[in-house]
């Protein structure tokens, strides 16, 4: 992995499965667009009161070249469940850039 992850916990431990599953994802961002240049991740337990426990809030802000994309609205019950879902919706993200780049989508005109 060259990108610089930070990953960031709050309210919480660190664990090693976490911060092992978030560096999977980034590479497998990385290898989506390869000039990636940072990567922040943030994952907190939220004070929220629910039914069914205190949800689980993460957050993702992607560096590119001249772009910064940015996942900050994903929460579950389940940490994993949560940062499944951030990622996803960061690939999606990084995948409509880089279509973007290759011209495979047309550009709007204002």
């Amino acid at each position: 992995m060259k990108t610089p992850l930070h990953l960031q916990f709050r309210g919480m431990e660190p664990t090693d499965s976490l911060q092992q599953l978030a560096s999977d994802h980034v590479n497998r961002l990385e290898s989506l667009a390869g000039d990636v240049m940072a990567c922040r991740v943030s994952i907190e337990q939220l004070q929220k009161h629910q039914h069914q426990g205190r949800p689980y809030g993460v957050m993702i802000d992607l560096t590119l070249p001249g772009r910064e994309l940015t996942v900050n609205r994903v929460q579950h019950e389940d940490v994993y469940v949560a940062m499944r879902d951030a990622f996803d919706a960061m690939r999606r993200q990084l995948e409509a850039v880089v279509q973007r780049r290759r011209g495979e989508v047309k550009q709007q005109k204002a």
